[in-house]
């Protein structure tokens, strides 16, 4: 809003032309969002459900969050929303996305709220309406017409390949919509010690902004490494900064020991988010550089799970001693079951991973091509 406002206040105070830089909205919403989330998060958390731990992992201290506010999410991200609206100066295809968005947060939240959790294959389902939702507002928002082809495309990079690749919409909406389903129910399973999921995922936010506002965004950046510019970029940048901006302020009462949890609603808010932005990006295979812990750690459970049932379907009897059945999923409730590790190891741990791994990955994905 401040974008499209200034270029009718300039003519009575020129200051106001600032609002049309992207980089003065992008540092101002972050920000606006950490500070208001920060205020605002301890007078509503009274208001939220409390958890009601995990006796299963009673063992592993599955009971130490039970009586905690959860679906903290849920307030953190209605908090980023008017600033969205104010500092993004999103298109209608653009924000039809963040609405879309905000449904996965809202089904998480109710989810939360329920007496009796959810079936897989009700939250399944619905989460499958959304994720195909927002691709196809992706694709309306951005497909282009290509010469000496009828209908339209989404202009596309991949690895290890140098040219440009045009895919249409059948073969793009199912794609897309499978990657913003995994990725957002890999981060919802991720969220398990305090502070691991919002933090790892905090990460990946700050540099998906870095890499659309300065790479994909920025015509000469793009041109040296042979990807497609996307105007919309660095409005997404601003998108993205500032939800990390807000759960920031989240995190500040989220670390160990936790007063608040995000639960289904933040959880999977950020999943979505993160997969809504790597597609902005015009490679949906670069999540799997920049979020490689918490596909691992949250996706290796339902990769584990699809397996098994196939398995069984085929006639295949997997031992309970081998290697899979004794890994378990999420990877963080090995790491403190079986090897014996702390939520501050874990925690300190998953992040150096992160931050090690995401380097090398996005180097090998940008050069080699």
């Amino acid at each position: 809003m401040l974008y499209y406002l200034s270029s009718l206040l300039t003519p009575f105070w020129g200051p106001f032309r600032l609002f049309q830089s992207h980089a003065l909205l992008l540092a101002g919403g972050t920000f606006f969002a950490a500070l208001l989330s920060a205020a605002l998060l301890p007078r509503l958390w009274d208001r939220l459900p409390r958890d009601h731990g995990k006796a299963i992992l009673k063992d592993m201290g599955g009971m130490k969050s039970a009586g905690k506010p959860t679906g903290a999410g849920f307030y953190v991200t209605l908090i980023a929303l008017p600033v969205i609206v104010l500092f993004a100066p999103l298109r209608p295809w653009d924000f039809a996305a963040v609405l879309a968005l905000y449904a996965a947060m809202v089904f998480g939240y109710l989810d939360d709220r329920s007496a009796v959790p959810w079936g897989e294959l009700r939250k399944g389902l619905l989460d499958a309406v959304v994720s195909v939702a927002i691709a196809l507002f992706i694709f309306l928002g951005h497909a282009e017409t290509i010469d000496g082809h009828a209908g339209r495309y989404m202009i596309t990079w991949v690895p290890f390949v140098k040219d440009i690749v045009y895919v249409n919409a059948w073969l793009y909406v199912p794609c897309a919509a499978f990657i913003l389903w995994f990725v957002m129910n890999a981060t919802n399973c991720s969220d398990g010690v305090d502070g691991l999921a919002g933090s790892l995922t905090e990460i990946t936010l700050v540099v998906l902004a870095v890499f659309l506002y300065v790479v994909v965004g920025y015509r000469p950046v793009a041109h040296y490494f042979l990807i497609p510019v996307y105007a919309e970029a660095a409005r997404w940048a601003i998108v993205v900064m500032i939800v990390a901006g807000a759960f920031g302020g989240y995190l500040w009462f989220n670390a160990e020991p936790s007063r608040i949890l995000m639960g289904d609603a933040g959880s999977r808010f950020l999943g979505i988010l993160v997969a809504t932005a790597c597609l902005m990006t015009g490679n949906p295979f670069i999540v799997l550089a920049l979020a490689p812990v918490v596909l691992v750690n949250g996706g290796g459970g339902l990769g584990k799970l699809v397996l098994l049932r196939v398995a069984r379907r085929l006639g295949f009897q997997i031992g309970d001693d081998s290697v899979i059945k004794r890994i378990r999923f999420p990877l963080h409730d090995h790491c403190k079951k079986n090897l014996g590790w702390s939520n501050a190891q874990v925690l300190m741990r998953f992040i150096l991973l992160q931050l090690i791994i995401m380097p090398i990955l996005l180097i090998l994905l940008l050069k080699i091509r």
